[in-house]
């Protein structure tokens, strides 16, 4: 039944990634592309739509995936079973925080879970990226592309600008018409 392979499918990405919708990325690229639910280029898009809309990025994404493979009840399903681990694990944390925050293997096993949430996250830019930049694969031929010159562009203007005190929204705003002024245009060759 695809409502519980939804369900258990986001119950086990939820459960089993700590630091955040970057660090799921991996995971759901496995289980998505594994069952059929995405293909690589659909998952990207919407990893990029999903960062641009409010919300939560694992229940942005539960819900994108459960609907387009099982409608309303799917979206349902696949969204609670990424969300209750959490809760779960927030209620109990509540309820011990007090009395263990100060305990130094709390402390070291959470030092521990930050360098690998850098490792999952830098998977995720890995994995993404050259799928992203080079869907035929990496080569000399295709490395120097308009859209990795424009993402070069982006990233250092974003830097620049994270220096200065400038509105997200505007930064947000200005990136996404330097994407769209790199889309290639049907019919011209550049």
């Amino acid at each position: 039944m695809i409502y519980l392979e939804l369900f258990l499918t986001f119950l086990k990405i939820g459960a089993f990634t700590f630091g955040g919708g970057y660090a799921m990325i991996p995971i759901i690229e496995s289980e998505t592309l594994h069952k059929h639910w995405l293909t690589q280029s659909e998952l990207i898009n919407f990893l990029a739509v999903s960062e641009s809309t409010p919300g939560s990025f694992s229940v942005n994404v539960s819900t994108y995936i459960g609907n387009k493979t099982a409608g309303v009840p799917g979206a349902i399903c696949a969204t609670i079973g990424v969300v209750l681990p959490s809760f779960i694990i927030i209620l109990i944390i509540s309820g011990l925080f007090l009395k263990f925050r100060q305990n130094k293997y709390v402390i070291s096993v959470l030092d521990g879970l930050k360098a690998a949430v850098v490792g999952l996250i830098g998977s995720a830019v890995v994995s993404v990226g050259t799928s992203a930049f080079f869907p035929g694969g990496v080569s000399l031929d295709n490395f120097f592309t308009w859209n990795v010159l424009a993402t070069a562009i982006i990233c250092a203007g974003c830097v620049i600008l994270s220096f200065k005190e400038v509105n997200p929204i505007l930064v947000i705003a200005i990136s996404a018409g330097a994407g769209l002024a790199c889309m290639p245009i049907p019919g011209i060759h550049v």
